[in-house]
């Protein structure tokens, strides 16, 4: 009996130091480099410049045009002259959508124009027909199957703002399925109040589906002082309206992911890997969305690269390709290194503007062996007023794609009170980014990728097994 406790005691004691052993820690000297690094970023405006760079000699890059190609090179020699070791691009692939004009105006008693945009993905074509107004996508949905022929479905939805974007799940919902939804009641046409929350005459595009057997209708967002005024005319009688878009799809492109490297000096086949979107919508010249991003993560590698000393794993920034139309780079990155899901020590982008970060976070929530380096990371971060969030986040848009075959993700989460006032609009240019936010930004990811980069273990990620197919 006493020779059974003492063989437990032993067996319990080597537990727990395994287990101890094999917790993910971040070193000493690691965490004093981060510190330095931390306010290195908040005076250097490498973010800045990148920022400035992109809009101003590239502008609009909507995906599958010529300013998309001009992007990739403008993104290839970026990391070249910010010092990656490596550059290189993976091709992604899809069907091109080109906007050309678009317009709309009030017919009748009435008459006046109206400050619309085509959603991208629309159909084009002319359309004249009366409005009917829904307050939101379930009423349109609810509506008697036939009582739209002929007519022009409006479903104005308010959206409302949120620090953390949540009003958008629905107003991108009202963009995604409502002109699917008009069209099965018989509709002509679709316009919807913008999936925004400015008060300004500038509409917010962004991508729509029809499904499938279904035959496409022109689709168009109405600016909010638009969506108003056509609501006051409905509720005034019966209102007709001519929606018009020259747009559509226009055979297939191939664009590219463009991938910078700071090798790892010790686990170089190891990455962390940050990033952004380089493509934007055309409206504006895509500063917040998502110029932004890839400017912070650029510069955060960029000053991580400039150190004596390399970091032990590599880290990898992406410049992701066309996420507005469907997260088709993130995809294609995933497919493309679904095999190597394990050597991801860590994965995080940053798209949602360039608000001040004030969360952080990282996941899987089942990956407890490394909570203590994720509270060490958190730590870090504090003194750039960001606070660590346990059991919140998730993977940014393009590495959702990765973080859905196993690798492990980080959360870092900016301030997106006035985003939507901004998204998918005329409005999205340089100007309305704040240099001092950006670059708490940068800091935060400086930060964030070079802890990950030294820590002595991983934080979680590993294949997801998938089900047998019968």
């Amino acid at each position: 009996m006493l020779r059974s406790r003492l063989l437990l005691a032993l067996g319990f004691a080597f537990c727990c130091h395994a287990s101890a052993e094999t917790a993910t820690r971040i070193p000493a000297p690691a965490l004093h480099t981060a510190a330095e690094l931390r306010e290195q970023a908040l005076a250097d405006d490498t973010g800045w410049q990148v920022l400035e760079s992109l809009t101003t000699e590239i502008g609009p890059r909507l995906a599958g045009s010529e300013a998309d190609a001009r992007a990739v090179e403008w993104a290839k020699a970026k990391f070249q002259s910010l010092g990656f070791d490596k550059v290189w691009t993976e091709p992604v692939t899809f069907p091109k959508w080109q906007r050309r004009s678009e317009s709309a105006e009030v017919l009748g008693a009435g008459a006046q124009p109206l400050h619309v945009t085509a959603l991208g993905g629309s159909a084009g074509g002319t359309v004249e027909g009366e409005v009917v107004r829904f307050a939101d996508l379930e009423a349109l949905e609810a509506a008697a199957e036939g009582s739209l022929q002929g007519k022009i479905a409006f479903v104005d939805y308010r959206m409302s703002a949120a620090r953390d974007g949540s009003g958008y799940r629905m107003g991108s919902m009202v963009r995604g399925k409502g002109p699917s939804a008009a069209i099965r009641k018989g509709a002509i046409g679709y316009v919807m109040r913008s999936a925004g929350t400015d008060s300004h005459r500038v509409p917010h595009t962004g991508m729509t589906r029809y499904e499938e057997g279904l035959t496409p209708v022109p689709a168009a967002a109405l600016s909010m002082p638009d969506a108003d005024q056509l609501a006051r005319l409905v509720a005034l009688g019966p209102t007709r309206l001519r929606l018009s878009l020259d747009c559509g799809w226009d055979g297939e492109y191939t664009s590219q992911n463009v991938i910078g490297e700071i090798t790892g000096r010790e686990l170089p086949d190891e990455v962390v890997v940050i990033g952004g979107h380089l493509d934007s919508w055309d409206l504006g010249t895509g500063a917040i969305d998502d110029g932004a991003g890839v400017a912070i993560t650029m510069a955060a590698g960029h000053l991580i690269g400039m150190l004596k000393q390399a970091p032990k794993r590599s880290l990898r920034v992406i410049a992701f390709a066309n996420e507005e139309q469907g997260l088709l780079g993130g995809k294609a990155y995933a497919e493309r290194h679904a095999g190597d899901v394990t050597q991801h020590q860590i994965v995080a982008e940053s798209d949602f503007g360039a608000g001040r970060i004030y969360a952080f976070n990282t996941g899987p929530a089942t990956a407890e062996a490394s909570r203590e380096a994720t509270m060490q990371i958190a730590d870090a971060l504090a003194p750039l007023g960001i606070e660590y969030a346990p059991g919140k986040g998730g993977p940014g848009p393009d590495v959702s794609a990765i973080a859905g075959k196993g690798a492990a993700w980080g959360w870092l989460a900016q301030d997106g009170s006035d985003y939507f006032d901004l998204h998918h609009t005329a409005d999205d240019t340089l100007d309305k980014v704040d240099p001092k936010a950006l670059a708490q930004n940068v800091a935060a990811y400086t930060v964030f990728a070079w802890l990950a980069a030294e820590a002595d273990g991983g934080f979680g990620s590993a294949p997801k097994e998938t089900a047998a197919r019968p």
